[in-house]
């Protein structure tokens, strides 16, 4: 097993990080560039999920394998169902095949697709036969996962007569949302978003298009991480905008809560500590359900910090590449902490020692690896299997050293 030793980061350090497209934006762009193929796509994310994703779109085989990419797995279901004489098995790794798709594949079928489960009923492998859906209405609940809603919305311009999106009660992950509908309001797709009902115009052709890809925010967490965690620390990131499309965005402002301001300057943020030390007593109380991904970073920053910490709408961990909660739980209970979760929830007391030189298990999850790095500031750490890093952000360990040492 790989295992990467990170001595405990006693210097100052300060960096210029340019980090990679954002994977979530990049995504999106790969399967609205299939529709329209005049539309450039500059400064792409390098993440394994996004070059899955770029294989399978070229792909001429009829089973593909998507490996641990829960976007791809979400986003080409949608495209393939509309792919006329067209027929694909859609398959992954056996953590894949353990994450649900019932919901989305249940939209398709109603909108006229035609899939089928290989195995096991209400997740992949997916045996999908292409066809043209002239179905222009569907409900779907408002609570799940952004990606169902997103995979249907990219469809959508090229189903014969767009399509009406209702949704039943109270949605949840909105950024990710709002982002795949500025997307398609970039190229020139119509769309309206009244009360529960997102409807999207049939469209058959856009004028010639470049979109620069911004770069990626939860990539950006871990540094926010590091700053926060280190005072007198300052980090400068690019390519970065205030009016950003991505929900983890939020970074901003929650990590100020954490002693760090941010600077926006041209295409770049300056990350700065250079605060009185934290008051310990107090609590951070947060609602994520908008930028579930975030989690784990602010949990070990909580954690590295001595911090009280309370996180809700966090219902989606439990389906990633691992039960990011249950993991969450297990490592930071290593490192001598004390924490309890719920199905959606997670707090964690205020603690006043860190082991050192402990072990930490990634679980095939790329953002445990990442989220825990940071806590070498404070302790000698050990990241196992580092190499998953390469799921988002394959430069992390580069930029990770080229900071600190």
């Amino acid at each position: 097993m790989a295992l990467k030793k990170i001595h405990k980061i006693s210097t100052n350090f300060s960096g210029n990080i340019p980090i990679t497209g954002s994977k979530s934006e990049t995504n999106r762009l790969l399967i609205l560039q299939q529709f329209y193929p005049n539309l450039q796509i500059k400064n792409s994310s390098i993440s394994d999920d996004s070059v899955v994703l770029k294989k399978a779109l070229k792909s001429n085989l009829q089973e593909i394998n998507i490996g641990h990419a829960g976007t791809a797995m979400r986003f080409l279901t949608a495209y393939f169902a509309v792919q006329e004489n067209r027929e694909v098995i859609l398959t992954g790794s056996d953590r894949m095949k353990e994450r649900p798709i019932k919901i989305l594949v249940d939209a398709l079928i109603f909108l006229g697709a035609e899939i089928q489960y290989v195995e096991k009923e209400g997740y992949p492998p997916l045996k999908i036969t292409g066809k043209k859906l002239t179905r222009d209405f569907v409900e779907i609940q408002g609570n799940v996962s952004s990606q169902y809603i997103s995979a249907l919305l990219l469809i959508a311009p090229k189903l014969p007569s767009g399509l009406k999106l209702k949704f039943k009660g109270k949605v949840t992950s909105v950024p990710y949302i709002k982002m795949t509908l500025s997307l398609l309001h970039k190229l020139g797709i119509k769309y309206n978003w009244k009360d529960n009902i997102i409807t999207v115009l049939h469209q058959l052709t856009i004028d010639n298009k470049a979109i620069i890809v911004e770069s990626d925010w939860s990539s950006a967490s871990y540094f926010y991480s590091l700053v926060a965690l280190k005072q007198n620390s300052e980090i400068q990131l690019a390519s970065y905008k205030k009016n950003s499309l991505q929900g983890d965005a939020v970074l901003v402002d929650i990590y100020k809560q954490l002693g760090v301001e941010t600077i926006f300057k041209e295409n770049t943020i300056i990350l700065l500590n250079k605060q009185s030390p934290i008051n310990k007593h107090q609590t951070i109380v947060l609602d994520l359900k908008s930028a579930p991904d975030i989690a784990q970073t602010i949990a070990v920053t909580c954690f590295g910090l001595g911090l009280e910490c309370f996180l809700t709408g966090l219902h989606t961990l439990k389906i990633k590449e691992t039960d990011r909660l249950v993991a969450l739980k297990t490592e930071i209970e290593k490192l001598g902490g004390d924490i309890t979760i719920t199905d959606e929830t997670l707090y964690l007391k205020p603690s006043t020692e860190i082991k050192e030189n402990i072990s930490i298990a990634t679980y095939h999850d790329h953002r445990m690896a990442m989220a825990f790095a940071p806590l070498a500031v404070k302790v000698p750490i050990q990241i196992e299997n580092p190499e998953v890093v390469s799921k988002s952000y394959p430069n992390f360990w580069q930029d990770f050293d080229k900071i600190t040492s």
